[in-house]
């Protein structure tokens, strides 16, 4: 897997947690910077662990799907993808406690926007991949996007939050494609 691919998947399943960290700042109005750095650190976390689960627990099956698994991974990427466009469109408000920086808090936000990277890691297993490089990758971008997420969360939140999580739902989806056109035809 070369490095831009990488870098668009860990883009991809950054963005819930981009948007779930505005969210955050909006909410959080004292001391920012240490606030951003909490946040960002169990989203990223997380999204760096679930993928490593996703990737083990589909590397047991890879054999015994090797004739379709590059269905699986688009189906996957795709649904996904699907999924977080859908949401974006939600009129319901995406409601978050006020006691962001609770760690109980912390490790709910931080599985629940990590849900997609352990399908993702999943679909890693049956593209057979290597899977050191997205998990830096996936941490370090969902780190990055949830810090400044917070940071600027309370100047564009209308703006950023649903378009973040449409992006990152097509550049899922575009993967699943290229997984899916690339075992077809190569």
């Amino acid at each position: 897997m070369d490095i831009v691919l990488t870098l668009l998947i860990a883009l991809g399943v950054a963005m819930d947690a981009f948007a779930v960290a505005i969210t955050c700042g909006v909410v959080l109005v004292y001391n920012k910077i240490r606030a951003a750095l909490k946040v960002a650190f169990f989203f990223g976390t997380f999204q760096a662990l679930m993928p490593i689960i996703g990737w083990s627990a589909g590397s047991e099956f890879r054999t015994f799907i090797t004739g379709f698994d590059h269905w699986i991974a688009f189906i996957l990427l795709a649904f996904i993808g699907c999924k977080m466009i859908f949401e974006s469109f939600s009129s319901e408000p995406k409601k978050i406690s006020a006691d962001l920086l609770n760690l109980q808090v912390l490790l709910f936000l931080a599985i629940a926007t990590s849900i997609d990277a352990l399908a993702v890691g999943l679909s890693f297993a049956f593209w057979d991949v290597s899977i050191l490089r997205p998990v830096v990758a996936i941490g370090l971008v969902t780190f990055s996007l949830s810090f400044l997420g917070v940071l600027i969360g309370n100047h564009f939140v209308d703006f950023l939050e649903n378009k973040a999580e449409i992006a990152g739902g097509l550049v899922l989806i575009g993967i699943g494609v290229k997984i899916l056109l690339d075992s077809l035809f190569f």
